[in-house]
């Protein structure tokens, strides 16, 4: 990461955003820092609940051998496979068997979303999550998430349509907790005008995030863009400054 751009943002986060927690980056590599690999703990089997440390500050690196559910596998790119029966786990369940999560009405539903959410392949051996100040110059994130109560969330929703015609420069769509910040914004940085995916809506992974926070993901070019409006911004204003007391 260009570390002029690393300076100026985290300066800019406090000047705007007050002692909100930073960013975490995530991307893949084949050739993890051996000192990265030494420091990474899996303290959860939940990929998300893995997440609470690196914002404290440590690293955390995945691997297709890491342990954890079958969802965090197919929604980092490690495994193509759903757990058997998933079209009634996510739905209605089956009686005697397997208990439904009745995050929808019917299987039917579930085998249509599934239709439109095709898997992907990892394109690396290991995904590297890392706080924004602990990026090095010779990494290259992908996607930055933040993990913050609902005005610091406003604040970022603003600034992503800040400079777009577009009314929906964020998106929200369905999924679990992993999938809203590495797959829905990873294919989001391969699209021309990429747009930031606001998440953690997933009821099963909420139990491993701070009661009052959501997800704002935002793939890395679209990311410096939002970076360089922001002294321009809103957040400039006295509008802003009163919601700002109370973060």
């Amino acid at each position: 990461m260009n570390k002029t751009l690393q300076a100026e943002f985290q300066e800019k986060w406090g000047k705007y955003f007050g002692t909100a927690r930073l960013p975490v980056c995530w991307f893949y590599s084949d050739t993890p820092d051996k000192s990265d690999l030494e420091e990474s703990k899996n303290v959860n089997r939940c990929l998300i609940g893995n997440l609470n440390q690196v914002f404290d500050g440590q690293t955390f690196v995945y691997h297709k051998s890491s342990p954890g559910c079958l969802g965090g596998k197919r929604y980092t790119g490690y495994s193509q496979k759903l757990r058997s029966g998933f079209r009634y786990f996510l739905s209605c369940g089956i009686e005697g068997q397997t208990e439904g999560e009745r995050y929808k009405k019917s299987p039917e539903l579930v085998d249509e979303i599934l239709k439109q959410q095709k898997p992907f392949q990892a394109p690396a051996d290991y995904l590297i999550f890392k706080r924004w100040d602990k990026i090095q110059e010779d990494e290259n994130p992908e996607v930055v998430v933040f993990l913050n109560p609902p005005d610091v969330i406003a604040g970022l929703f603003t600034l992503a349509n800040f400079d777009l015609s577009d009314p929906e420069g964020v998106i929200t769509p369905f999924g679990s907790g992993c999938a809203s910040i590495i797959d829905y914004p990873l294919r989001q940085t391969k699209k021309n005008n990429p747009k930031s995916v606001l998440g953690m809506f997933d009821i099963s992974a909420r139990p491993n995030v701070p009661g009052d926070s959501f997800t704002f993901s935002v793939p890395f070019n679209r990311f410096k863009e939002m970076a360089a409006n922001m002294d321009e911004s809103f957040l400039i204003t006295d509008s802003w400054r009163k919601v700002k007391r109370r973060i």
